[in-house]
């Protein structure tokens, strides 16, 4: 095996945050009823191929309750080789153990995909447990999250949803676990390119019935750039979270990051009784593992 990832590299994100206002993380599946309910990867349709090199910064101001600030840069490139910044990071992917078809897609999801014990003790699976891999999470004209087919640039896109329970007077902590494996490094690319835009877009979201998302903030960062050590591209969205089953505003923080054709995002919501520090512990450890478990299904034999 080669270079692994301690979790505890991964405090740099978080206690960066926003820059912009000390929060992160939109984006994600969701939608109606039959959503998860989770905000991670953020796209309107499908995207196109091959992806321009683009640059995206911008600041947004919603109405109603959301105020969105995104600050971004994202270089989208045709080169199957490894970047310079996977070279850095002590990752040299394989050619011949990238997933080409949706079946092995699915398997490296699934191998990828945080479970409860990837957040810490305590946690446990949350119904719906897991998502349809032949659909991804597609935010809609309305700023309302829907699943729907996959495109032919993604091969699986995999959703898991755990939770802290309730207890002892505190709200639960939900965590949701989202892996996408597209076809090719330049779609993985085009996704997190496109995803700085849509929160600007819709700074105030609606998950599944009864659960909305507010006052969105983004940011992005390439390896090097405000602490992202850790993976090739990097997005963090925060907001406020509100629920008819828990009210609100609670704490809300999404990280999505990229290796190579893979993208990995973390999404965590608070309650009552809940802090910023025990939601982002519990992503720190669930996105450092799904990172390292990319490693070890993808890298070259040292």
């Amino acid at each position: 095996m080669g270079h692994r990832r301690p979790v505890r590299l991964f405090t740099g994100v978080f206690a960066t945050g926003l820059l912009l206002g000390g929060l992160g993380g939109c984006s994600g599946p969701g939608g109606d009823g039959s959503g998860d309910g989770s905000a991670g990867p953020t796209r309107s349709g499908s995207p196109p191929s091959p992806a321009p090199t683009s640059t995206s910064t911008g600041t947004s101001t919603g109405t109603g309750t959301g105020t969105g600030t995104g600050t971004g840069t994202s270089n989208d490139t045709t080169d199957p080789t490894p970047s310079a910044g996977a070279t850095t990071l002590g990752f040299k992917p394989d050619p011949g153990r990238a997933p080409k078809t949706r079946a092995q897609g699915l398997r490296l999801a699934r191998a990828v995909a945080a479970t409860p014990t990837s957040w810490g003790p305590g946690y446990v699976r949350r119904s719906p447990y897991e998502s349809d891999p032949a659909t991804w999470p597609v935010l809609d004209s309305e700023c309302v999250w829907e699943r729907e087919p996959l495109p032919t640039t993604v091969l699986a896109s995999l959703t898991r949803n755990s939770e802290l329970p309730a207890e002892g007077g505190k709200g639960p902590i939900r965590v949701t676990a989202v892996v996408t494996v597209h076809r090719t490094v330049k779609d993985a690319d085009w996704e997190m390119a496109g995803m700085l835009e849509e929160a600007l877009r819709c700074p105030d979201q609606q998950l599944r019935q009864g659960e909305r998302i507010t006052g969105l903030l983004s940011q992005g960062a390439a390896y090097g750039l405000l602490a992202n050590y850790t993976s090739e591209d990097s997005l963090t969205e925060g907001g406020e979270y509100y629920s008819d089953e828990l009210g609100g505003p609670h704490y809300y923080y999404w990280v999505q990051s990229r290796l190579g054709q893979v993208t990995v995002a973390v999404v965590g919501r608070g309650a009552k009784g809940r802090s910023k520090d025990d939601v982002d512990s519990a992503l720190r450890q669930g996105v450092g593992q799904m990172l390292s478990r990319v490693e070890t299904e993808l890298e070259a034999a040292q």
